[in-house]
């Protein structure tokens, strides 16, 4: 079961890897290729200014992500040091909260989702749902990404509540 979810936590990772350079990567190019024409050519790309708008969800989700797999978009480690034992349980129940959390701001952006559908961008006809769907992936994937690194929370903490290995598994 724990390398069935650590090739899930890495398959998302690597997505997430690949969605952050390509879209990092991307607006770069775009954004100083309209630079370079507005002083050059005293002109722009009209679909210049969307694109980028379209891919910064994407890249910023994505960095959401990568950031709860190394335990530090969501930590409160103050706290839990002085727990003791009762580390491991208390960190179990945040995390397994913070995944419910998540999930319910996915279900939530569903509505929003089919709303945005209808929606267009004004020059590349593009549909709203583009943005509102990478939220919607991103709650969903950052709440399996909380489960699979509970097994990691458990090996962290021993039974005495002292840390066994690094603030990867830090989730809350």
């Amino acid at each position: 079961m724990n390398s069935i979810l650590e090739a899930v936590d890495n398959g998302i990772a690597w997505a997430c890897r690949v969605v952050l350079y390509i879209t990092l990567t991307s607006v770069f190019l775009i954004l100083s290729i309209n630079v370079a024409l507005r002083y050059a050519a005293g002109s722009s790309l009209a679909w210049a200014s969307e694109l980028p708008e379209l891919m910064f969800p994407w890249m910023i989700m994505a960095g959401v992500i990568i950031a709860a797999q190394h335990g530090s978009h969501i930590a409160v480690v103050i706290l839990t040091q002085q727990l003791g034992a009762a580390r491991r349980w208390v960190l179990t129940a945040g995390s397994l909260v913070v995944a419910t959390l998540y999930a319910g701001l996915a279900i939530t952006a569903w509505p929003v989702f089919e709303i945005a559908a209808d929606e267009r961008t004004p020059i590349m006809q593009v549909p709203g749902s583009i943005s509102v769907g990478c939220l919607l992936l991103g709650f969903f994937t950052l709440s399996v990404v909380t489960l699979c690194r509970l097994p990691q929370v458990w090996r962290s903490v021993d039974a005495a509540g002292h840390e066994t290995s690094s603030d990867e598994g830090e989730l809350v």
